[in-house]
């Protein structure tokens, strides 16, 4: 009988929730032991979890960049919310893995919090009961157990999350959140742990940092490591309790669905019309959109307020290089912003459907069937006025797309069979349309 090939021993090995159980039964051992036969004190316990809470941490990002679907960002989220909608990916050969665009916009964003989070659990648990000058020997007695730690988590997250197929159920942000949990269990397993011995040892003025992790007796030792893993097994079969009895499930908020991975249908039924928006209104969009954003005003602030420091010290070169800043840099975001929203957009028209298609990459970003909408309206804005444009709201039954700046906007009226609101009630040029009577 042939042997299976290496991915499908993987995937088999992968099946059920063997892999993460067996992470989890020598995340929870290894401090049994530790505490039972080689006698940790509570130093030495706190110092193992805060590693393991960093080890999750990073073998969650590692997770979060190979997530298969795409990440869950605001449209009106500047630069990152019309780059999300482009929902490309960069496929690694032979393996069916890609590193989605969407989730290298979250990364930069959720590896300093999981950093934050790391270091003030570590602050608030190793900072406390570990006293100073003993670090270097907390970290030696738990050196071996760390280190069975992160094999065991990589071999969990290399059998369970890529051999079994589990990152095509993920988004970069569902892929990190069980961390969370972790660090609010270690976290609140020291604070009670300190809390209680501080209680009955320290003096009324004694400082927090005298505490004596020694004081910590044996049962509550044992105490914290089930407390801790009760909340690894929750997290494990929190699923199967919440089938069990789903009226009465406890939704913590750690998850939610992610977006599907498919992009949206590009194809239009001949003949179809494109529409773009005119140079005149890229270039006016680009220069009012800081406008209606007041993060490029906190920008702006930001450098002209520096500027105005080395300007009252009389550095007058360098406060007019920040002043020129404080101009340039949110009108380069906002343009940039402008041009991925409309400018590198164009709008096919066919008798079937209205897509929005990014010019740069072929991608379709949107698409709307003449039944999904709701509402239609044109609206002329004093930017529009200005320059002879119009622009197209279209009212879906939870979102709404506007295409604004358009020279003719027929060809995208034409693809539903409503009639659009017009702000003065006048009826479409063909004499159709809807009128103030």
């Amino acid at each position: 009988m042939p042997a299976l090939p290496l991915t499908d021993r993987v995937r088999a090995l992968g099946r059920g929730r063997r892999p993460r159980a067996l992470s989890v039964a020598i995340a929870n051992l290894l401090p049994l032991v530790g505490v039972v036969a080689l006698g940790w004190n509570a130093a030495a316990l706190m110092t193992l979890y805060w590693f393991e809470l960093g080890i999750a941490s990073g073998w969650a990002l590692l997770r979060a960049l190979f997530a298969g679907r795409p990440s869950e960002i605001e449209r009106e989220v500047l630069l990152s919310g019309p780059l999300a909608q482009r929902r490309l990916g960069l496929s690694i050969p032979r393996t069916g893995l890609s590193i989605r665009l969407s989730s290298l916009l979250v990364l930069p964003i959720a590896a300093p919090i999981l950093a934050v989070v790391w270091a003030v659990v570590g602050t608030l648990t190793v900072g406390v009961v570990v006293e100073e000058g003993t670090v270097p020997t907390v970290v030696d007695t738990v050196a071996l157990a760390t280190l069975a730690l992160f094999v065991g988590e990589g071999a969990t997250t290399l059998v369970e999350y890529f051999g079994r197929g589990e990152y095509r159920d993920h988004s970069a942000q569902t892929a990190f959140t069980g961390v969370f949990a972790r660090g609010a269990a270690i976290f609140l397993g020291a604070l009670f742990t300190v809390t209680i011995v501080a209680a009955g040892t320290l003096e009324d003025d004694t400082p927090i940092s005298a505490l004596d992790a020694d004081a910590v007796g044996l049962p509550l030792l044992l105490g914290i490591v089930a407390v801790k893993a009760a909340f690894d097994l929750g997290g494990l079969y929190g699923d199967r309790l919440a089938a069990f009895d789903e009226s009465s499930s406890l939704d913590l908020g750690f998850s939610y669905d992610p977006p599907e991975p498919e992009p949206a249908d590009g194809s239009l039924a001949e003949p179809v019309e494109t529409v773009r928006q005119p140079r005149r209104a890229r270039v006016a969009g680009a220069l009012t959109t800081p406008l209606g954003h007041p993060g490029l005003w906190y920008i702006a602030g930001s450098f002209g307020f520096v500027g105005l420091l080395f300007a009252i010290g009389g550095n007058w070169p360098t406060a007019g290089t920040l002043g020129a800043l404080a101009v340039a840099v949110p009108l380069a975001i906002a343009a940039l912003d402008h041009e991925l929203r409309y400018g590198l957009v164009e709008y096919r028209a066919g008798d079937d459907a209205l897509v929005a298609r990014d010019r740069l990459s072929g991608v379709a970003l949107w698409r709307v069937e003449p039944w999904d909408e709701t509402d239609l309206r044109v609206e002329r804005s004093r930017l529009d006025r200005r320059l002879g444009t119009e622009t197209v709201a279209i009212e879906l039954r939870d979102d709404e797309y506007r295409i604004p700046g358009l020279d003719d906007a027929e060809p995208v009226l034409d693809v539903f069979d409503r009639q659009p609101e017009r702000p003065d009630g006048s009826a479409r040029p063909d004499g159709s349309g809807r009128s103030d009577e």
